[in-house]
């Protein structure tokens, strides 16, 4: 049985790229765009490449790779870039500002993640003692379907396939039979989360047993200065400052160097726009134009407030997504706090409103001011344009009701360094980031807005509104299969798995009409005995896992400043 049933994109982060050859363009000048107008003065060598009416015509080696913006993004991609050897070193420079706040809410991840401090050798218990971090096995929704309704979506598989079917159309074959267990019952995570247990498989490694698959919960600013120091060690040089300009070539259009408010001068080859929300160089330099996904999620305000946890009480191994009036709220505890966030419409309710309740449903005392949050759900039109690729918030933003904003920075570096030849850029690198970036964004943007529409809530406007909305035909279609078969046909490279869309429709009111004709095809008696010991499995590793609080404190305890 694989370990991770998440399907994770990552990419080997150490390649091996041929040798560099030095080439120098002085021969023409750049000019310096400001907030779209042009400012005098700065002299820059010209683009890397330039672009005819069928695309690059002409590139240029890749030596210098800028940087903009730091925070989780920014030293994601330091640490990942500085992985690569070549025949000589390529320059990494990240410039940030002390002085310009991180949005940090990004606190819980997803199973592939896991495979991205791996895959850069970080030592997992190292990385979580600091960050405070703690073990995360999927995430518990509740008010979603229906007021006074919970349940989890786990990380691992409901059970194994069987004949190879799948685990579910098994599940409802015997439901129907009279079978009075809830499917829940045959997963690992949801069962440990229930009972706020954990272990890795690494620690009992037997195949008689099933594996358990799981993220973590980390502070998102102490990871970035984890990976500050991983990256800075490895030859990434950080400077400090604010982009002021930006210079773009005349005929090409590439970014060809950055100014900063104190006048320093920065020339590169290829650039990571990790600057948030304002996208200074994807967005304001190369206006590259946004998809607006707000009828779809119209949420639009968060306001993020950490709080101690301090009644002695261990943190559960899960994240708890609890809905609202005109929202939800966010629960993401670490080892010695707890991030809490609500997410909102404005159009559904008033900022004030919002902090009363997010005060009103939090255990502990604030350790901050409030930190508020504007924002449109969607994506930049482009992801790589020209010689600037947008990873993070400058790429787009979807609300972190799944934890996938982490991820996606994941994957885009993940695509980036895959697709990468410090040879120079062309056409096809972008295009074909461009396709499975969008197409990654459409998948998640789909589940997400599942979680909204597949509801009986009928107690708010709010509720009113994304229950009856129109929604994408791909999810349309996913879900009518799924009613009348329990059919769940997942695309290539999918990141959600057919258990992922599963506990979300069935844990929101969406039942199946039927199941894979298959599964009547199951010897009854072979079947039952199968399952009855499918669950002995999952219920005796359970019980013999420690609690998770003791595993953080033998495994990776954080000093109590984390």
């Amino acid at each position: 049985m694989p370990r991770d049933r998440f399907v994770s994109v990552t990419a080997v982060c150490e390649i091996f790229l041929p040798h560099l050859e030095s080439v120098l363009k002085t021969c023409n000048l750049g000019f310096i765009l400001h907030s779209g107008n042009t400012s005098r003065g700065s002299v820059f060598p010209a683009g890397i490449a330039r672009r005819g009416t069928t695309g690059i015509e002409e590139n240029v080696a890749i030596e210098r790779i800028i940087i903009v913006g730091g925070g989780t993004a920014g030293w994601m991609a330091a640490a990942a870039l500085s992985r690569i050897k070549a025949g000589r070193a390529v320059e990494i420079t990240l410039i940030e500002s002390e002085a310009i706040g991180t949005v940090g809410v990004g606190e819980a991840t997803i199973p592939p993640f896991v495979g991205f401090n791996d895959l850069l050798g970080i030592k997992e218990s190292e990385m979580l003692a600091a960050v405070g971090g703690t073990f995360k096995l999927g995430i518990q929704f509740e008010n979603w379907g229906n007021l006074g309704e919970s349940y989890i979506h786990p990380f691992g598989a409901y059970g194994y396939s069987m004949g190879g079917i799948s685990f579910h159309h098994v599940w409802h074959r015997m439901a129907k039979a009279g079978d009075k267990r809830p499917i829940q019952v045959f997963n690992v995570e949801t069962m440990a989360a229930y009972f706020g247990k954990f272990a890795r498989t690494e620690d009992y490694a037997s195949e008689d047993l099933p594996p358990v698959n799981y993220a973590y919960h980390l502070d998102a600013g102490r990871y970035a200065a984890f990976l500050r120091r991983f990256a800075e060690e490895r030859g990434v040089v950080r400077q400090e400052g604010k982009v002021a300009d930006v210079a773009l070539d005349p005929e090409s259009g590439f970014v060809t160097g950055v100014t900063l408010d104190d006048g320093r001068q920065f020339a590169g080859d290829l650039f990571i726009d990790c600057s948030g929300f304002r996208g200074l160089l994807i967005e304001q330099a190369l206006k590259t134009g946004y998809d607006d996904w707000s009828q779809h999620l119209p949420c639009n305000r968060a306001v993020a407030l950490p709080c101690k946890r301090d009644d002695g009480s261990p943190p559960p191994p899960f994240t708890r997504a609890t809905a609202h009036s005109a929202g939800w709220q966010w629960q993401v505890p670490l080892q010695h706090r707890n991030g809490n966030g609500h997410v909102y419409c404005s159009s559904y309710m008033e900022d004030q409103q919002a902090l009363d309740i997010l005060l009103g449903n939090i255990a502990g005392k604030p350790q901050a001011e409030p930190n508020w949050l504007r924002f449109v759900t969607g994506r930049r039109k482009k992801f790589w344009n020209k010689n600037v690729v947008a990873l993070g918030l400058a790429a787009g933003f979807m609300e972190p009701l799944e934890s996938t904003s982490i991820h996606l920075i994941n994957t885009g570096i993940d695509k980036l360094i895959s697709l990468l030849s410090l040879d120079g850029i062309t056409q096809v690198q972008e295009d074909t980031f461009n396709r499975l970036t969008g197409r990654e964004y459409a998948r998640i943007r789909d589940f997400l807005i599942l979680h909204y529409n597949a509801t009986q809530r009928t107690d708010s406007d709010f509720w009113n509104y994304v229950r009856t909305m129109d929604v994408p035909d791909t999810l349309k279609e996913k879900v009518e299969i799924f009613r009348a078969n329990g059919q769940i046909f997942r695309e290539e490279d999918e990141l959600f798995t057919e258990t992922s869309w599963a506990a979300v429709m069935m844990g929101q009111g969406i039942t199946m009409g039927g199941h894979n004709a298959m599964a009547d095809a199951l010897d009854p008696a072979k079947t039952r005995t199968e399952v009855d010991e499918m669950e002995r499995s999952i219920r005796y590793l359970v019980q013999h896992m420690p609690g998770h609080g003791d595993y953080l404190a033998r495994y990776c305890p954080a000093p109590i400043a984390a």
